[in-house]
Order: C-alpha cells, then structure tokens, then sequence
C-alpha cells in the first residue's frame, strides 16, 4: 500500500510495530494488520465520529 494513504509513516510504524499484541510469536490468534486497525482509531479520534445512539 501507498504511504501517502497512512497517517503513521514507515519510520513509525517499524518502531511501534514490535510492541503490539498479534504478532506471530505471542500466544493466541495473531493480528491480520494492526497498522490498518491503528490507522482506523487515528482517523476516528481525527474525524470525532461516533455510532449513532441505540434505539
């Protein structure tokens, strides 16, 4: 994937990434792709969006 679309750079990212849970060394399931999955919290807390309230 392009850079341009993360908000963590590469240089970031390799030096975050060694301390996440789901990588395939830890126990249990490993994680698909923790940098989308940051990616996609950075660009809640971004936009403020919030889930409709329940009915």
């Amino acid at each position: 994937m392009s850079e341009q679309r993360f908000v963590l750079t590469d240089r970031v990212w390799h030096r975050l990434e060694p301390h996440l849970p789901g990588k395939s060394s830890d126990a249990g399931a490993t994680a698909k792709d923790n940098r989308l999955f940051l990616e996609a919290v950075f660009w809640r807390v971004r936009t403020g969006f919030q889930y409709p309230a329940s009915r």
